[in-house]
């Protein structure tokens, strides 16, 4: 069979709201892995949040709002991918919680949980991809997001990906699973707890010597990108995914890395 006639995997790319607003980097580099790895990719142009903050604060009413508008314009791909843990996890994992009253839409709904990945997993997992040729020169160290690593086990992906990065050294973080204080609206709610937690964090990512900090949420990068920057402390801070595509290649994250 002629590889032209295979037919391309179609993919949502969710892009979520944080990236769309504050690191639009992330989505063009998720864009061209997923083409690299052989999808056909779209950006449904009406998406907007995942409805997690409404969720989290008990909006059920509105969350479940958001639900439907994200099923009605995903459903027609065959995978819904997104640059967030705690994104895909809260279309994955926690979208039924707000259908259990609505039967005509808990099938619906499965569906498309059935069929939404972060995108680290989602190129190792499914399409068993690895770019070739990346060159990254730095000492990275890694944090694992609460809800990738606890919802949707994503840990050894990133890790066996970007050691074929040339270039790239990894060290460990100590408590790397400690979370960063950023939780969404939590840091709003409980900021002298958010800053402890993520004071805590910067700590640990300092102490390992590394230039460079990744991991899989933009929250979670932004929240210890700027407390890094507050205290002084020059480390670049990237979305994995932007490794991964060869396109760090700025100051990171808050642009103060250097």
């Amino acid at each position: 069979m002629n590889s032209a006639d295979i037919q391309k995997p179609r993919v949502g790319l969710f892009v979520t709201c944080l990236v769309d607003a504050m690191r639009p980097n992330i989505g063009f580099a998720c864009l061209k892995l997923l083409e690299e790895a052989g999808c056909e990719v779209e950006v449904p142009q009406a998406q907007t949040c995942c409805g997690q903050p409404a969720f989290n604060s008990g909006d059920d009413a509105t969350t479940r709002a958001i639900a439907k508008q994200i099923i009605e314009n995903f459903e027609p791909y065959d995978y819904v991918v997104v640059p967030s843990g705690s994104c895909a996890s809260m279309i994955r994992t926690h979208y039924r919680d707000v259908f259990t009253d609505q039967p005509d839409w808990i099938e619906r709904q499965a569906a498309l949980s059935a069929k939404t990945w972060e995108v680290v997993s989602f190129l190792s997992d499914v399409m068993q991809y690895q770019p070739d040729g990346i060159h990254y020169e730095g000492v990275v160290t890694y944090h694992d997001s609460c809800s990738g690593l606890r919802d949707l086990g994503v840990h050894d992906q990133p890790r066996n990906m970007l050691a074929g990065v040339e270039g790239l050294r990894m060290t460990p973080l100590k408590d790397n699973d400690a979370c960063c204080g950023f939780g969404g609206t939590f840091c709003v709610k409980y900021p002298d707890i958010s800053d402890a937690i993520v004071s805590a964090k910067t700590q640990n990512i300092v102490a390992t010597g590394a230039d460079t900090l990744l991991a899989g949420d933009l929250g979670c990068l932004m929240n210890m990108a700027g407390k890094l920057s507050r205290d002084g402390h020059k480390v670049k801070t990237y979305h994995t995914i932007e490794v991964l595509a060869g396109m760090a290649n700025d100051g990171g994250i808050c642009g103060d890395g250097e």
